[in-house]
Formats: structure tokens, sequence, C-alpha cells
């Protein structure tokens, strides 16, 4: 419940970033024809390009680099949430470091009693170095403290399931587990519908711009296409790594995807209802 409050609360102050980001959005749609010409125009002229190329962003109210910031806090927020969901212990419960040592050593010390009793005799004539060559390593040790010493102490103690799902789990080291997908699949719908929602409200504003323009054939926009192939890449990245990671990260994506598929459908709204009564009003 904590992980989707935050990102409500987080939208709902980023909201006016996203109103201008969409208003921007729309400008640029506008400029593009305009940034053609002056491509062709200065095309063995790289420095008069860029500067009449700032000069159109200027006198058209576009800023090429608006998102830009939008984008960094979005990244910082998803490194504050995996370290969040990966250190539960430290970041949630303030557990004295010296006790998680403690409890890591314990755990380690019995992954590797384990191992040491499944050698064969060969394997148990090897040397005591190349043994701790094989010592294993866990890239999550406060889970597995969670899961193994929470019984024994309420001081490690946190119940990190979410409507019967573990938040906790990992879906590559829980295969046996089908719910340990469920999150990661949602989130794959709910970026392809966001997909196909930009893509959509893109057609519309491409469309309703050639019928400006008397139906002029469309050429090629190379930055469109970069875009799109961009759509399609992060999300296959984003479920990459919420597979290696625990579901609290999978599910702060999903909070967002479901929150941006809400506010675009309303921004997108609003804006065309604003754009309907400019135009009644000129």
């Amino acid at each position: 419940m904590a992980i989707i409050l935050f990102s409500l609360i987080i939208k709902l102050a980023m909201l006016p970033i996203s109103i201008k980001q969409q208003k921007t959005m729309k400008k640029t749609v506008k400029v593009q024809e305009e940034l053609k010409k002056l491509q062709v125009k200065n095309k063995n002229n790289p420095e008069a390009l860029q500067r009449e190329t700032m000069e159109l962003y200027k006198r058209e109210g576009v800023n090429p680099f608006a998102g830009c910031f939008s984008t960094i806090v979005q990244f910082v927020l998803l490194i504050s949430v995996f370290f969040l969901v990966k250190s539960p212990l430290t970041y949630m419960k303030k557990v004295d470091s010296d006790l998680i040592k403690k409890y890591t050593d314990e755990i380690n010390s019995s992954m590797v009693s384990e191992e040491n009793t499944e050698v064969n005799n060969s394997e148990s004539e090897k040397t005591e170095n190349q043994k701790e060559e094989k010592k294993p390593t866990d890239a999550y040790p406060e889970i597995s403290i969670i899961r193994e010493k929470s019984k024994d102490d309420e001081k490690i103690y946190i119940n990190m399931e979410f409507l019967g799902l573990d938040l906790s789990s990992i879906p590559s080291k829980d295969m046996g587990d089908f719910r340990t997908y469920i999150i990661p699949v949602l989130y794959v719908i709910t970026t392809f519908i966001s997909i196909k929602i930009t893509t959509s409200m893109q057609k519309k504003q491409k469309k309703e711009k050639m019928d400006s323009e008397e139906n002029k054939p469309e050429e090629p926009d190379v930055m469109a296409m970069t875009n799109k192939n961009m759509q399609y890449m992060m999300p296959i990245l984003a479920v990459s790594v919420s597979l290696m990671a625990p579901l609290g990260l999978a599910l702060y994506w999903l909070t967002n995807n479901i929150i941006m598929i809400g506010e675009r459908l309303l921004l997108n709204t609003f804006m065309k209802d604003k754009d309907k009564e400019e135009k009644e009003n000129a």
C-alpha cells in the first residue's frame, strides 16, 4: 500500500510538469514541418541549422529538453524504490547493521554446509581454496534473512504480502511459484495499452496536421521511428529487470503504468476540449 500511495503522491506532485509536457508535445508536432524545411535549407551548414532550429523552438515556445527533468526524477525514484525493496531491513525496519551481518553470515555458513554434504569423494580431495571459490553469494541477503530468520526474531519480521502475493519474491529465483509472474505480466499488458494510447494520440495529431495542410503526403519521420523503437525496447528492458528484482519493484512499475494511462487519457481529453474551445472563440 505504501508503494501505491507513494506512486500516487509523486504523480500528483508532477502533474503540472506532465501538463506542460503534453502541451509541448502538441507544439512539437506543429513545428516538425518547419524543422524539415530548415534541414533542407541548411543541409550543408550545421551551425546555421542549429541556430535557426533554436530560434524556431524559441519562437514557438517549444523546449526540446522539457522531458529531461521528468526522466531524471523518475530514474532517481526507480533506483530508490529498488534499494528499498532490496534492503527492507535497512530502509524500512532500520535494523542494526551488525544484526544483519550476523544473520547473513549464518545463512551463508548454512548454504556452504549444505553444499559440502553433497560433495562426492573425488571432490572432497580438492583444496580448501578451491572449496572457498564455491562459496554462494546472495544478491538479496536481507530478503533471505526475512524468510529464514523472522520466525525466530520479531525484530526482523516484515509482512511483505499484498493481495496474496509475496513482494519479496524474485521471479528468477522462485520459478516454481506462478504467482511471482502475475505482476510482471500485468506490467507488460498495461505497457502495451499505454503504447497503443500514445501511438493513437500521435496518429490523430499527424492526421489533423495533414488535413490542415491540404493532405500533403507525409514524409518519413526518423525521430518518430526512433521513438517507436524505444517504446518497445524500454518495456523489454524493464521486464528483464523485474524478473531479477523483488516483486515490490514490479508493483511500483505497474502502479505507475496504470496511473500514467489514466493521466494521458484525462489530459488528452482536457487538451482536446481546450483546443475546441479556442477554435470556437477564434
